[in-house]
C-alpha cells in the first residue's frame, strides 16, 4: 500500500526545476522534498507528498480536509490504544 501526505511548503531552494527541492511541514514536522514534479509550487501552497517526491499542488480546503481526517484518525487510534492497556 502506497501512502502519499499533504504538508505546507515553508522555503523552496534552487532555481533548476529538476533540482529544485523545498522544506515542507508535516503538522510541524520538516522535511526536505524533491519539487522536481511540481515545477508551479510555491511557498504557502499544499502538496502531496510520496517517498520525498512532491507529486501534485493540493486544493488548500482539500489539504485541510485531509489534514483534518489524519488528526481525527489518530486521536481515535490514541484513544483505542489507552483502552488496551
Amino acid at each position: 500500500m502506497c501512502l502519499a501526505v499533504p504538508g505546507k511548503i515553508i522555503s523552496i531552494n534552487g532555481e533548476d526545476s529538476l533540482m529544485r527541492t523545498g522544506k515542507v511541514s508535516f503538522g510541524g514536522i520538516i522535511k526536505e522534498v524533491c519539487m522536481a514534479y511540481v515545477p508551479d509550487a510555491k511557498v504557502d501552497d499544499y502538496v502531496i507528498v510520496h517517498i520525498g517526491f512532491a507529486i501534485s499542488i493540493l486544493d488548500p480546503q482539500e489539504a485541510q480536509y485531509t489534514i483534518d481526517a489524519w488528526r481525527l484518525l489518530n486521536a481515535e487510534y490514541s484513544t483505542a490504544e489507552q483502552y488496551e492497556q
